[in-house]
């Protein structure tokens, strides 16, 4: 009996995730039975979807949460119980800036075995699996350039380079694209991947199996790939790629979304969510929504606000006087404070103590407050935790209570929508450039859950329901960024990209409010390569360093130049 290599992989793949766990059944009872026979793609698919979505709890806390979603500007750190300031992440933290390396480069092990094993000559070759693995190493590299820029990618799996080059990021969208498409060719008009043990089915996250709703998704991450790097140096590829995108098949209703279902009883050392770190350490780890999408969402009578958020605790709080303040820096950081509470509509009073301290009061658990972002350590004594609002429960809920957790957002019908509005707005597409962003506005909040009447009455109501040919790309855009609440990454890469939303796009200025990290105020462009892309492959480093720039957050990706 013939042991394929690859299968001890594939079961890693597979113990740790209920899904697969009636498969190996028979074989926990027996292991001899394990053979090349029994093993099949649908084993490595699961491993591939989780560990690049959901991680474990080491990753998601300090890649996703602590960089990314506080880079999009949807959450906040800073407040009165939290362990950091505001200015974590933008201040370079060795430990955690290497954990979100360390993330990115141990997962290429995952894709390029499911690549290896799918493709010519391998254990179980499959080209329709393998097209899979395509547009999923696609979104992985999407991902680890948006986050460093250069990075070794075209010579990763070859196992005759051990010190694989860093490719400019232009050649790695180039690349993404090719993969793309050889994987929507590949892919044509089939609707599974084969009978049996060669279907994918439920061991696919996404989609159950069905290929033509991963054909749609291939061709939607062409799109906002493409997008990007429209305009940047040497893009003469992009505006093809989008011509191409627009007339094929893309992402279009409900039921086309690319979520991943979060398991609520998964140990978080196999794959995590936000409840994984809310639960496990007291408010130290808590944190809040922003000022940005708190208004954004109010200010428009948005239906998705009591989906993203909870209002803030309020009560009576007390906003302590430092010794370190003076009375005029106390009432300038009191004030700043107290300006997110008006601009948030919140009804409060105030009044002093014996001390002189402010001493609020607001009605309990009524209004919704966003946080100002990057807050210096000092504003800690400020920003008191019960004036903000928290996520949403369905965000932050923990494991193993029987309550759903929001999904992990892939890539959704919103963006494939707001995606052809933005196209058509940039005038690098034709149509209706309206009736997307309408329909891209409906389907995110479907995907939240909002009431279709509720949904109806903000088309009919609301001035940020409609392109009229007034700052039609802002609104684009602040509605990509909103749609992508709770997936960081693409929402960071918005704002890099398109300019907004402004206040974040345009950095930070007040010392004494604020926090400057080690860009001087300027909004993080990047994050900086990990000690081991030094330690290990330093002379491909320094090329790569040579041609995009310093190994700095500020420096700006070839996209966003």
């Amino acid at each position: 009996m013939k042991i394929y290599k690859f299968i001890l992989i594939g079961i890693l793949a597979c113990v740790t995730l209920p899904r697969c766990t009636d498969d190996f059944t028979e074989i926990n009872q027996n292991p001899s039975a394990i053979s090349g026979d029994d093993i099949s793609a649908r084993y490595f698919i699961t491993k591939s979807q989780v560990k690049l979505m959901a991680p474990d709890r080491y990753p998601y806390w300090r890649a996703h949460l602590i960089h990314a979603d506080r880079y999009a500007g949807h959450f906040c750190f800073g407040h009165s119980s939290s362990w950091w300031s505001g200015e974590l992440g933008y201040s370079y933290s060795g430990g955690y800036t290497d954990a979100a390396w360390d993330y990115f480069e141990g997962y290429t092990g995952t894709i390029v075995t499911f690549l290896q094993v799918t493709g010519d000559g391998g254990d179980r070759e499959n080209p329709l699996a393998h097209a899979t693995a395509l547009v999923l190493k696609s979104l992985f590299y999407e991902y680890f350039s948006d986050t460093f820029g250069e990075i070794p990618y075209s010579e990763t799996g070859q196992l005759d380079i051990l010190l694989p080059k860093f490719d400019t990021h232009q050649a790695i969208y180039q690349g993404i694209i090719n993969d793309l498409d050889a994987a929507m060719n590949a892919i044509g008009d089939a609707t599974s991947t084969g009978e049996t043990d060669e279907d994918l089915g439920e061991n696919d996250l996404f989609y159950g199996g069905d290929l033509q709703k991963w054909k749609s998704l291939a061709n939607t991450i062409k799109l906002r790939i493409a997008l990007k790097a429209l305009g940047a140096p040497g893009a003469d590829f992009a505006q093809p790629a989008i011509n191409e995108a627009l007339s094929a098949p893309l992402l279009a209703d409900e039921g086309d979304n690319a979520l991943m279902s979060k398991d609520i009883e998964i140990s978080q050392w196999n794959s995590a969510a936000y409840g994984d770190v809310w639960y496990n350490f007291g408010a130290g780890s808590d944190w809040t929504v922003s000022q940005e999408v708190i208004n954004y969402l109010q200010n428009y009578d948005d239906p998705r606000l009591s989906k993203y958020a909870q209002p803030a605790v309020g009560g009576e709080i007390t906003i302590p006087w430092p010794d370190s303040d003076d009375e005029a820096l106390y009432l300038k950081r009191k004030n700043f404070i107290l300006s997110a509470l008006d601009a948030a509509g919140a009804v409060y009073t105030e009044a002093s103590n014996e001390n002189g301290e402010s001493v609020i009061s607001m009605d309990p658990d009524t209004f919704y407050v966003g946080q100002p972002v990057r807050l210096r350590g000092e504003m800690g004594n400020y920003a008191r935790y019960d004036l903000f609002s928290k996520p949403a429960q369905y965000i932050i809920q923990n494991k193993g209570e029987e309550e759903p957790i929001a999904p992990e957002i892939v890539v959704t019908t919103a963006e494939s929508h707001l995606l052809q509005a933005e196209a058509i707005v940039r005038g690098v597409g034709s149509g209706d450039a309206n009736a997307h962003y309408q329909m891209g506005l409906r389907q995110a909040m479907l995907l939240w859950g909002v009431d279709p009447a509720e949904i109806d009455d903000f088309m009919a109501n609301s001035s940020m329901a409609t392109l009229d040919g007034t700052n039609d790309l802002e609104k684009i855009a602040i509605q990509r960024w909103l749609a992508y609440y709770t997936e960081g990454f693409h929402a960071w890469a918005v704002v890099r990209d398109l300019g907004y939303p402004a206040s974040l796009a345009d950095g930070v200025s007040d010392s004494d409010i604020f926090g400057f990290g080690d860009i001087s105020g300027h909004y993080p462009q990047r994050m900086r390569y990990g000690t081991n892309a030094y330690s290990r492959n330093l002379d491909n480093l320094e090329v790569a360093i040579g041609r995009q720039g310093p190994d700095v957050q500020d420096t700006k990706l070839w996209w966003a130049e």
